[in-house]
């Protein structure tokens, strides 16, 4: 290359090397044996010259080597850089690549469950520690130079991104900021936030792929290109390309439907040759099962593969399928390979765990070179096969999405079964966004000269959508932060009232509240100018016809109110009734899903208790909600809104004890002796009495106005009042804006305010001074930190025993993947059946002083129930009871147990350092519980 050069361009070259050579940035670039890209360059020169850095570039791009240089600066200045991490597995991961790089002396790592060398110049940490560390004043920060915050863009995220802005708001001004996102398409918008709060900061963003991707659909045995051929890719594989035309005529003739008309005037035989040619044609086109999928792929030199399916049991029963299917991607010196490893990483498992976690199944997978990645698995296998997929040894690996949040384990291809998955509430399509993330696993730098992107097909497909998925590439980054109660008694505590206010309102969330104002502000103006053209085409020549409007609107409204009043009443009188309900009772459920003959199982809980399920279960606002047996075998939960009416028992009968809710033969054989005994009774139609409004004296009062009014004369009257009905939209559409621009101006400190005031209310606040009720709040984080610490300060759990604490903690964590609103979960007896109805008694007047001071929880802020699901699977654990007895008692796989466990752990942890007094009772048993816990599966996990 350099004989190309002239001598002066040669002489000038190699000035620059020298001049490098001076730089932090040269010697740093000689540890790599690869050339950097312009834009880590860029990035490196920026941090070295002082200022922060905002780097947006796709997955497996080399971001991470920006993070690395400022590592290498810290060490040069003899400062402290801080590396974080959105999860332990990601910590974990680059933990190891530090210490290989810079020696176990120099590295740290903190992730809750992990403390390694935590004095160490550089500590790799989740964000959350740093979090906590910002708040406690950790003498840790003196000597900070940098922080990393890796896969930055998880400040989006609905739960945990609070915590990103937090650590971003309150490091040092001393301290520089790295910050690594994927691909957003409002990058400039975050930088400019960032350079707000934490001063000069360089944006740099790189859509550069460092490996071309490919994108296909596999239809039948055929593979297509997503896109026509075009020799520049760009290094992306995806640009303003038009759609592979063949793909398009696939799906045209796969789509059609029926024959055209014209074809029944045609003779028979033409018509059946036709039928018959396309028959042929459709008997090539089929979406190819799991092991055709990657037989095929292996055959086109295209794996390691990973395959994105959004079900973990399809996850599961798709390795199944594949050794159904005799699939073998491994050699037989490659599977004596695996099983060594395998064997060693498992040693400290006992056989008899190892069997209860499927090991053996497990194992046969691995041999032949397949296997699942999902969260359900114990996190020790999740380890296994990233580190044999790594290795070239686990060639298809069928996943969640979960994979592709941060772990490195890139494949030449990505394969997606489909573009729909649930969303938790419902099946929706994946976002641009989503798409980039999954297929961005493809192409291995410095291994693949090119990356694949299959998407399989399937009946319906639109080519034109795929490539508008294909073809976004990034999405735009949404701040989720909210305060909460544990935020706001610590900004309090080290900035007091006013300047926390402040600080709140620098958050990137009101930022871009704030920004989006402008154009409401625009559509305020153009309603305006509309409602004065509706206000001439009202105006009548007899009267004021805006005021008879408001008559007839205030008439309207007043019928409205006292018809809500008469179904209010209904309902107290329905709720009522259903207190006097018995176990055995049958009743009518008159109306709705579940509306017939219906038998009492559980008349409930009184009002001011719940089985632990919220909305889910009991609503300890609205007095019992019974259990019952429909005459169509279904066990459900009812309320008082699903009688307009007071309901009575039509008749009695027997629930036999050895009656199962879960059993379909119980169901059914109960159900058919409930028809046989009061199949022939016919309800009583309770006859709902006069109108409310009929007696009424404001409805008087308004009818009376509204004739006497000149308007009501008018021949033009009704058109007028078309004209008025249309103002009164627009007007009360234009309020609805000025609200919303109200609204988001100080949303987050108004929000702040609200907190600050339900905490004074509660004495963990006076004004500006943090009280000891405060101080204990101050170290309890999760979404039910003040629930924990109103539990600490009633002394619920005084009394508990290790096993029992740990029942009730789990209360405050666990969440149901699915709702459950049939059966009351199983709980502990004892102390600690009493001690979790008494976390949910407070949890209810929690509830509602919240709702009195305005604090909504749909907005992520306050106090969601808590769930009672996991308190009998913890507490067998920490009671010393086998694996598998606890795993088919608590019906979850045993991925999950285990984290479950540790958030467990981790917020027992807490409960000991937040207790009144650090020897009390609860402190002592939280830590033995802790330790009761941490034990078998759940210490066998390196995660966490």
């Amino acid at each position: 290359m350099t004989e190309d050069l002239s001598p002066a361009e040669r002489y000038q070259a190699s000035r620059l090397r020298a001049a490098e050579q001076a730089t932090a940035l040269g010697p740093f670039r000689q540890m790599y044996d690869f050339a950097l890209d312009p834009y880590q360059i860029e990035a490196c020169k920026a941090l070295e010259a002082g200022k922060g850095v905002l780097v947006a570039a796709p997955t497996g791009s080399g971001k991470t080597i920006v993070g690395e240089f400022a590592v290498h600066l810290a060490l040069e200045q003899g400062r402290k850089c801080f590396y974080t991490t959105p999860i332990k597995a990601l910590s974990n991961q680059k933990f190891a690549d530090l210490v290989r790089r810079y020696g176990p002396d120099k590295v740290g790592l903190l992730t809750g469950d992990n403390s390694v060398n935590a004095d160490a110049p550089v500590v790799v940490m989740t964000t959350e520690v740093l979090r906590n560390m910002l708040y406690a004043g950790s003498q840790a920060l003196n000597g900070l130079g940098y922080v990393v915050m890796d896969e930055v863009h998880y400040l989006s995220d609905r739960f945990r991104g609070a915590v990103w802005e937090e650590v971003i708001i309150h490091l040092p001004a001393s301290v520089t900021l790295v910050s690594l996102s994927a691909t957003v398409s409002n990058a400039e918008e975050f930088g400019d936030w960032l350079d707000t709060v934490r001063g000069d900061t360089e944006v740099i963003v790189s859509e550069q792929r460092p490996v071309p991707l490919w994108q296909h659909v596999l239809a039948g045995r055929r593979m297509y290109d997503l896109f026509e051929e075009e020799s520049d890719h760009g290094g992306r594989g995806v640009g303003r390309r038009e759609v592979n035309p063949d793909l398009v005529r696939l799906a045209r003739m796969e789509n059609q439907r029926g024959y055209n008309p014209r074809e029944r005037r045609r003779g028979k035989m033409v018509r059946e040759a036709d039928r018959e040619r396309e028959r042929r044609q459709r008997s090539r086109i089929w979406t190819p099962s799991r092991p055709e999928v990657i037989d095929r792929l292996d055959a086109e030199g295209l794996l390691p593969a990973i395959t994105f399916i959004f079900s973990r049991a399809a996850c599961e029963a798709a390795v199944q399928q594949c050794l159904h299917a005799g699939l073998r991607l491994n050699d037989e010196d490659k599977r004596r390979l695996v099983r060594e490893i395998v064997e060693e990483r498992t040693a400290t498992i006992p056989p008899e765990d190892l069997h209860v976690l499927g090991y053996y199944e497990w194992l046969e997978g691995l041999e032949r070179g397949i296997a699942a990645h999902h969260a359900g698995m114990l996190p020790r296998f999740k380890e296994i096969v990233e580190e044999l997929f790594v290795r070239g040894l686990v060639k298809a690996v069928f996943a969640t999405e979960t994979l592709a949040l941060g772990i490195n384990m890139p494949a030449r291809s990505v394969v997606l079964e489909k573009l729909v998955k649930w969303n938790g509430e419902q099946h929706a399509d994946i976002t641009p966004g989503e798409y980039t993330q999954l297929t961005g696993r493809a192409g291995r730098r410095g291994i693949d000269v090119e990356g694949h992107a299959v998407v399989l097909w399937q009946r319906g497909m639109d080519p034109g959508a795929l490539a508008g998925l294909a073809g976004t590439r990034t999405y735009p980054l949404r701040s989720s932060f909210r305060p909460s109660y544990n935020m706001a008694v610590n900004l309090v505590e080290q900035f007091g009232r006013h300047r926390s206010r402040e600080l709140l309102e620098t958050s990137f969330a009101q930022f871009q509240a704030d920004r989006s104002v402008v154009g409401i502000s625009r559509q305020v103006q153009r309603n305006e100018e509309g409602l004065e053209g509706y206000r001439e085409g009202m105006t009548c020549h007899l009267g004021d016809f805006e005021e008879y409007a408001r008559l007839r609107r205030d008439l309207k409204d007043r019928e409205t109110e006292l018809a809500k009043q008469g179904a209010s009443q209904r309902r107290a009188a329905a709720a009522a009734s259903l207190e006097k309900l018995k176990p055995g009772d049958v009743i009518h459920v008159p109306t709705g899903k579940f509306a017939g003959l219906a038998l009492v199982l559980d008349p409930g809980l009184p009002a001011g208790r719940t089985n632990g399920y919220g909305h889910r279960g009991m609503e300890y606002h609205d007095g019992p909600r019974p259990l019952v047996l429909t005459a169509e075998r279904q066990v459900k939960r009812l309320a008082s809104i699903d009688f307009p009416v007071p309901v009575e028992a039509v008749e009695r009968m027997r629930v036999p004890k050895s009656f199962n809710a879960r059993s379909p033969q119980s169901r059914r054989d109960l159900a058919s002796a409930l028809r046989s005994k009061a199949g022939h009774i016919v309800p009583d139609r309770h006859r709902r009495g006069r109108a409310p409004a009929a007696d009424d004296r404001e409805i008087a009062r308004l009818r009376s106005e509204l004739r006497a009014h000149p308007c009501h004369g008018c021949d033009e009257r009704e058109d007028h009042a078309r004209w008025a009905e249309r103002f009164h939209r627009l007007q009360r559409d234009t309020r609805q804006l000025e609200r919303r621009i109200e609204g988001r101006t100080n949303t987050i400190a108004r929000t702040f305010d609200r907190i600050v005031a339900l905490l004074t209310e509660l004495d963990y606040l006076r004004g500006s001074e943090v009280t000891e009720h405060g101080r204990r709040l101050a170290r309890l984080y999760g979404e039910l930190d003040l629930l924990a610490s109103e539990c600490l300060r009633a002394g619920v759990w005084e009394g508990l025993n290790p096993a029992e604490l740990a029942a009730c903690v789990s209360a405050l964590v666990y969440e149901a993947r699915q709702a459950d609103d049939a059966v009351a979960p199983k709980l502990p007896s004892g102390p600690a059946r009493t001690a979790l109805g008494e976390m949910v008694r407070i949890w209810g007047r929690l509830d509602a002083l919240e709702e009195d001071f305005k604090i909504n929880q749909a907005e992520g802020v306050g106090q969601r129930e808590p769930d009672l699901g996991f308190a009998w699977a913890v507490y067998m654990w920490a009671s010393g009871r086998p694996l598998d007895e606890v795993l088919r008692e608590a019906d979850m796989p045993a991925g999950d147990f285990v984290r479950w466990c540790k958030q467990v752990i981790d917020v027992l942890g807490q409960v000991a350092a937040a207790a009144p007094r650090e020897d009390s009772t609860v402190a002592r048993n939280a830590r033995k519980a802790v330790d009761e816990v941490l034990h078998g599966v759940v210490a066998y996990s390196s995660l966490g």
